[in-house]
């Protein structure tokens, strides 16, 4: 047997497993969904971190990580911690093979029922502490709450390289014709209330650097509500965002969003 058809076989099982898994989550009042792609060597941290936090709230969590097609020992990964951390908060993990982080947020999105919902990066830039903030705006009646780096009051922790700061001025430029009042739409911490997420989520089309712009678009175009969260965010030293490549991907991405939507 030749070893891409050894990877294939595992790829499948692994996808196979984590639909098994997401079949038997249990309702909770919120489910937090990390995308990962070749997260192994930081991913335990960040679960530690996230149920630490979130075993002391006075609401019920589950942690869903969705793998994104890694080729490391991401999934490993989750299901030691899962094994190690899970009766103080159940962790599960899905398979993406759809690549692009927008494709994996919202398979994890989608395949929950918790009344809350939402996402937040592997790196932890912005704080999980974060989330007592979001889940009181959102039971008082929010339809979403998002992290932003340049709403009044938010700060960077570390710096951003010359290239990223250049290249999110630019992307913030173009964006700001479609979503309104909005001032950062790319930071990966958002909540969501089920209904009005699944009511935006289902017009949805894009998978990559634009799945955020039309998320916050649709739920605009429905009139829910979005409240925006001043944060203390750190630039990961690890970010795998390529401001050259990727930039020139996000921007391709919202260009063609703005020609498929009025």
């Amino acid at each position: 047997m030749s070893k891409s058809s050894v990877d294939i076989g595992r790829r499948g099982s692994l996808q196979a497993r984590g639909h098994l898994d997401s079949m038997r989550r249990s309702t909770v009042d919120l489910e937090v969904v990390i995308p990962a792609y070749n997260e192994a060597t930081r991913i335990a941290g960040t679960l530690t971190q996230t149920v630490d936090f979130l075993a002391g709230q006075p609401w019920s969590s589950r942690i869903v990580v969705v793998d994104n097609g890694s080729v490391d020992e991401t999934a490993a990964v989750v299901r030691r911690i899962s094994r190690e951390k899970g009766d103080d908060v159940p962790i599960s993990v899905v398979g993406c093979s759809l690549r692009g982080k927008g494709a994996a947020v919202r398979r994890g999105l989608l395949s929950g029922t918790s009344r809350f919902t939402g996402f937040f990066d592997a790196d932890l830039a912005t704080p999980v502490e974060t989330l007592t903030e979001a889940m009181t705006y959102l039971s008082d009646g929010a339809a979403a709450v998002i992290a932003s780096r340049h709403a009044p009051g938010s700060r960077f922790v570390r710096p951003q390289q010359l290239g990223r700061r250049v290249g999110g001025k630019a992307f913030r430029v173009l964006t700001r014709s479609k979503v309104k009042g909005i001032q950062d739409t790319q930071c990966g911490f958002k909540f969501f209330e089920r209904d009005a997420l699944t009511a935006a989520m289902v017009q949805c089309r894009s998978t990559g650097f634009a799945f955020d712009v039309e998320l916050l678009l649709r739920l605009q175009d429905n009139d829910a509500s979005i409240i925006e969260l001043p944060v203390a965010w750190t630039d990961g030293a690890k970010s795998t965002f390529r401001p050259f490549q990727d930039g020139v991907a996000s921007f391709a991405s919202v260009i063609q969003l703005q020609k498929a939507t009025p």
